[in-house]
C-alpha cells in the first residue's frame, strides 16, 4: 500500500494537528492515545509555558512510561501474591480428605 492510500487518522497535542497512519479499527485506541497524552502535554506546559514542545513531548514521554513501569511491577507484585496463595491453598487441599 503507497503512503497516499494509507489510512490515517488525525490527532491534536497541544493545539497542533498531526496526521497519523492508522488503520480504521486502531483509530479508537490512537484517539484514546492522543487525548492522553495531550492532557500530559498540557499540564507540563501549564506549569513551565517556556518550554519548546518538543521538551514537553520529552516530559511527557517520560512521566507515562514512568506510570507504566510502575503499573507493570505493581502488577507483577501482585500475580506473585496470587501464585503464593494458590501454592498455600494447593497445600492445605491436598492435606484435606476428599469427601465422600
Amino acid at each position: 500500500m503507497s503512503d497516499a492510500t494509507r489510512p490515517t487518522a488525525e490527532i491534536t497535542l497541544l493545539g497542533r494537528s498531526y496526521v497519523i497512519a492508522c488503520s480504521p479499527e486502531e483509530e479508537p485506541k490512537l484517539e484514546r492515545a492522543a487525548r492522553y497524552l495531550d492532557r500530559a502535554m498540557t499540564g507540563i506546559h501549564a506549569q513551565n509555558n517556556l518550554l519548546g514542545s518538543e521538551r514537553i513531548a520529552i516530559m511527557a514521554a517520560l512521566n507515562i512510561t514512568h506510570e507504566l513501569l510502575e503499573t507493570l511491577e505493581n502488577q507483577r507484585e501482585g500475580e506473585r501474591s496470587l501464585d503464593a496463595l494458590s501454592e498455600r491453598l494447593d497445600r492445605a487441599l491436598a492435606g484435606t480428605p476428599e469427601p465422600r
